[in-house]
């Protein structure tokens, strides 16, 4: 990445983190304008929403597509009409690979440049500030610094448990066109903490989901209150409000073996009691206008797609031409032959569809019937499964009931009744922990980074076992970056 190019959100561009463009006098001024309001500082925080919901960042590659391709889910047929096969054998040689990875780089790093640049005029600018904005704008640009740094993290450096000393990635906190070093794995994580840290202070004295009467639900029913008040404070999960927050705390400190804090930021979510579980006669619904398939009463944290469904149907649902799994293999992942028989998430998330190549289980995870559907088009971020999960992990060393009890919580409302309740073994509940994740998080993107962080092997298809190593775990740098410096 041998460029920034300057993005004030409005203009337009990519950025590397090694050098920029030379900043000409009509950015100098664009910038000036932009920031001398509130609504300029609003309009400049949407924009990082905007730039992470395009499709190479996680508007589709990072949620469905390339990483989803490493942790074995999907089966790519000889003809490999959407080049991943290479991918798919860990080629990370490959040009189409290459193309990706670099495309998510960049993607990642504007939306980082883009958060710094709100941040180094914030703190000036505090007067053009009424109510509460201030602390909001502050605390989302500096949450989501940490979530897109944590995510390259988890793509391009070692994972914790396997180095933490290694040099991983830039965390760059400054909009310049110095170089920023290399941080380590360590590095990464503590200062990912305290920029969560701080931003948990701002949004609690200003997030409006805190509100007592701010109430989760779907936009047209459910007397979500949602849509309440000032377009800005709208749909809080759509942003990194302050239980997102408390969740990828959640997140980095298991990521980092500290099951403290962990268990300690996951509570904090499932106490709130703001993201209540998606009811089964939504879920199950004959009608695509009330199907809620996506789960999105329980989305902490989600990124707006709208204009994404084609895209992401093309993924999935072109035929033969599609990402999909065989009829033998979705069964066996779902366990349709004992627990899984009734499990909610096969029935729903995929149709059988027949042709040359057999019997293929296509994903309808994201299909919705456009605008009239109950709910937004989103790319799940932070789900309150995933925090049970983290609870139950983080918990199963001192009290393995209350472990297995999450643990059970997601398996009820997924309409698997089979508890497991008295099973003392570490091995066997972080088996049977992977494996509901495989089921929850499939075409998501999530459940590479847990086989990552637990340097367990990836499952395959057709019983397929891919032992953890770091040349399948960490993604090679761009080319600019080794050229700039950094390695």
């Amino acid at each position: 990445m041998k460029k920034y190019y300057l993005l004030i959100i409005l203009v337009a561009g990519l950025v590397s983190c090694k050098k920029w463009l030379d900043v000409t006098p009509q950015s100098e001024i664009a910038q000036g304008v932009l920031f001398s309001s509130q609504a300029g500082f609003e309009e400049a925080l949407n924009g990082v929403y905007s730039r992470c919901a395009r499709e190479d960042s996680y508007g589709k590659e990072i949620t469905c597509g390339f990483l989803d391709v490493l942790a074995q889910n999907y089966v790519i047929t000889s003809k490999d009409p959407q080049g991943y096969k290479q991918t798919s054998i860990y080629n990370y040689d490959d040009d189409l690979f290459i193309n990706r990875r670099d495309d998510a780089w960049k993607a990642l790093y504007a939306a980082i440049a883009n958060s710094n640049l709100i941040l180094s005029h914030i703190d000036a600018k505090k007067s053009v500030f009424t109510g509460r904005e201030y602390e909001l704008i502050k605390g989302e640009a500096l949450a989501l610094r940490a979530y897109l740094h944590f995510d390259l993290l988890r793509l391009f450096g070692p994972s914790y448990v396997s180095d933490p000393s290694a040099l991983a990635i830039p965390y760059v906190t400054d909009f310049t066109n110095k170089i920023t070093p290399m941080s380590t794995v360590k590095g990464v994580l503590d200062t990912a903490i305290l920029d969560l840290m701080a931003a948990k202070e701002l949004l609690k004295v200003s997030d409006p989901i805190l509100d007592a009467g701010y109430k989760v639900g779907y936009p047209v029913k459910d007397s979500s209150t949602e849509e309440n008040g000032p377009l800005f404070l709208q749909n809080r999960r759509h942003r990194m409000n302050y239980y997102a927050v408390c969740g990828e705390l959640a997140r980095i400190y298991l990521y980092k073996g500290d099951k403290a804090n962990a268990l300690a930021n996951a509570l904090e979510v499932i106490n709130s009691n703001k993201f209540p579980w998606t009811r089964q006669n939504d879920f199950l619904n004959p009608n695509d206008e009330k199907k809620d398939r996506i789960l999105y009463r329980e989305l902490v944290f989600g990124w707006y797609i709208p204009n994404a469904s084609g895209a992401i149907n093309g993924r999935f649902r072109d035929g033969e031409n599609a990402l999909f799994i065989t009829s033998v293999e979705g069964q066996n992942i779902y366990e349709t032959g004992s627990v899984g028989g009734e499990d909610f998430r096969y029935k729903q998330w995929f149709s059988e569809q027949s042709g040359g190549l057999g019997i293929r289980m296509q994903l309808e995870k994201y299909y919705r019937d456009g605008d009239a559907n109950i709910h937004y088009q989103m790319a799940p971020a932070l789900r309150l499964s995933e925090i049970y999960y983290i609870a139950a992990e983080c918990t199963f060393d001192t009290d393995p009931v209350k472990a297995w009890g999450y643990f059970n919580t997601v398996r009820f409302y997924r309409g698997i009744g089979t508890a497991i309740t008295n099973q003392p073994s570490k091995d066997v509940f972080m088996t049977e922990l992977v494996k509901e994740c495989r089921k929850e998080f499939y075409g998501e993107g999530q459940i590479f980074y847990m086989y990552k962080r637990l340097n367990r092997p990836v499952t395959g298809l057709a019983g397929a076992s891919y032992a953890a190593t770091n040349r399948m775990f960490v993604l090679p740098l761009p080319d600019d970056e080794i050229q700039f410096g950094n390695r």
